[in-house]
């Protein structure tokens, strides 16, 4: 572990290796567990603001689950996810033909309807950040339906911090990931 500001992050997001391999998993992350996905206080209201223009992206199960639900849940020990469909995958899930599964978030996104990607948790995936009153744990989360993406990820020589830049970038900011890509090359 070593911090950055106001982090503490896990060496594995250095030394592990991560590419998503859709043509394998068929997007498992939205569709295993027992949860939806988590989601901050901030994209309650987002969730809710967007859901008018994400509807259309939807499955009709989707639609249904969040209709009875509501656009998010709050779970018994006060946590904010995503609705699931009948306790399977996420109610934002979409299918493409292929049946690969999708974010209607994200399609509404990249159709241009919104100008919210996709809830962080879901956007840094395989990386899970934990906020505690004083600082925030940034670690690399290991899930045997992933283990296709680790071995693409070795096979190409990608980092996790490499292959979520972007996400992490948006959580943290610039700086923070440029002191992150300082770090990585002193290790």
């Amino acid at each position: 572990m070593f911090q950055l500001g106001k982090t503490i992050v896990s060496e594995d997001l250095i030394q592990k290796d991560f590419v998503c391999n859709l043509n394998a998993c068929k997007g498992a992350c939205c569709i295993e567990g027992e949860a939806g996905a988590p989601i901050t206080a901030e994209e309650v209201h987002i969730l809710q603001e967007i859901y008018p223009k994400v509807k259309p992206f939807l499955r009709p199960e989707g639609i249904a689950a969040i209709e009875i639900q509501g656009t998010h849940i709050e779970t018994e020990h006060n946590e904010l996810e995503t609705p699931l469909v009948e306790g399977k995958e996420c109610a934002y899930v979409t299918f493409t033909e292929i049946g690969v599964a999708s974010c209607g978030i994200e399609d509404a996104f990249n159709a241009g309807e919104i100008e919210f990607r996709k809830p962080i948790s879901c956007h840094l995936y395989p990386v899970r950040v934990q906020e505690y009153s004083e600082f925030s744990a940034v670690n690399y989360h290991r899930w045997p339906i992933c283990d296709d993406a680790c071995s693409l990820g070795k096979s190409l020589q990608v980092p996790v911090y490499k292959f979520v830049k972007t996400a992490l970038i948006r959580k943290f900011g610039e700086n923070w990931y440029a002191e992150l890509e300082k770090t990585a090359s002193e290790m």
